[in-house]
């Protein structure tokens, strides 16, 4: 036993020295954990900024001046007048992703009890602005609307009200949830490539023979493979959440960095074996990479970072639930955003671990039949 743990250190000190000599790859790692988590949190906006409104009044009443006025920067552009005929030449050609018309008699109607329509057009190209904008000019109609009746002694009170309170992000500050998404994909692909290429490379460069003929079995080759570059992975990732994300950031992390990197390293174990299972079904580099990367893809979008996995098919949520990334991405929310402790989130950890065993079992299964055609046995 003291010699395979020792085979699998001088392994690992042999992997250190493979991924500090692939520049190319320190380079993309460094830039996947700094510059561009910097870049995704401080550029990418999913807040209303600035959307372009087209208005046409037809009505020219103090009330259509006021819902005009009330679309405002930041979240608005000063409103451009149209004319009826130009709507669908400026919808056409994209310059707004909003067109509001007015009705003639809107205040007249409104003052008569009448309930007059406000058309909306949305170019839904823009998704983002089209559903987050159609909700605040929803508001503002409804506001502006009361504020009118109000001024002018009629009743408009709602027959009810209600109160919302934010948990967990109360600023509704995307900032602080797309730097920390970004350090969990950039976990998910890094750990794949990396570990997946250092498969790839002792085939492409022909060392895998060097390795065959040292007292080393495959299980001690996997297994030092997966220590050396998730080690490499979890150092990029505890630098990224305290210098990028807490320091050029200056977000807030919530909970316990320490249980994170715990869950990280377990959730590292599982996807890396999945990871070298890959690699075992590739020749080359270039045939590794059409592999991973719809792998990497559909494990981002579908375990629940991009949109919550209760909104998913019954039987996809199924399928994700055999993915780490789900109950990787799901640990990651509980923790760093909730302050959730260890016994809310062991049973993601057992997940993790779980398939991590499973997809080791897999991998070193696939790993020593690779070996078995690579010395023609």
């Amino acid at each position: 036993m003291a010699r395979r743990l020792a085979n699998v250190v001088y392994l690992s000190l042999k992997e250190f020295a493979s991924i500090w000599r692939d520049r190319g790859m320190m380079i993309f790692m460094v830039w996947a954990f700094t510059g561009a988590i910097y870049l995704v949190a401080s550029g990418a906006n999913i807040e209303m900024r600035n959307a372009s409104v087209g208005f046409v009044d037809s009505d020219g009443s103090q009330l259509s001046a006021g819902i005009r006025d009330a679309l405002r920067p930041p979240d608005f552009a000063a409103p451009v007048t149209l004319d009826q005929a130009s709507i669908d030449s400026a919808m056409d050609a994209a310059r707004f992703t909003f067109i509001m018309v007015i009705p003639p008699r809107l205040e007249q109607d409104l003052l008569a009890g009448h309930s007059p329509a406000i058309q909306l057009m949305v170019d839904a190209t823009a998704m983002t602005q089209a559903g987050i904008g159609t909700g605040y000019i929803a508001e503002i109609l409804t506001r502006e609307t009361r504020r009118f009746l109000s001024e002018r002694g009629v009743d408009a009170a709602p027959p009810l009200s209600f109160t919302v309170r934010a948990f967990f992000n109360p600023n509704l500050d995307d900032k602080r949830h797309m730097a920390v998404m970004e350090i969990v994909n950039n976990v998910c692909m890094l750990s794949i490539i990396l570990v997946g290429a250092a498969v790839v490379r002792e085939r492409e460069h022909s060392t895998i023979e060097h390795l065959l003929v040292m007292p080393v079995g495959a299980a001690e080759i996997v297994f030092a493979k997966i220590l050396a570059n998730g080690a490499v992975v979890l150092l990029a990732v505890v630098l990224s959440l305290v210098l990028v994300a807490r320091g050029a950031l200056g977000i807030t992390i919530s909970g316990s960095i320490a249980l994170y990197m715990v869950g990280a390293g377990i959730f590292l174990f599982s996807v890396m074996a999945l990871g070298v299972m890959l690699a075992t079904l590739t020749p080359a580099m270039p045939q590794f990479a059409l592999l991973a990367f719809p792998v990497i893809i559909v494990m981002e979008v579908l375990s629940g970072g991009m949109t919550p996995i209760e909104s998913m098919p019954a039987y996809l949520q199924m399928i994700m639930t055999a993915v780490p990334s789900t109950h990787y991405v799901k640990f990651s929310l509980s923790v760093l955003f909730r302050d959730a402790e260890l016994d809310v989130v062991w049973p993601e950890l057992a997940w993790m671990a779980i398939l991590g065993v499973l997809y080791s079992l897999i991998a070193l299964r696939r790993f020593r039949v690779m070996l078995e055609r690579s010395t023609g046995g």
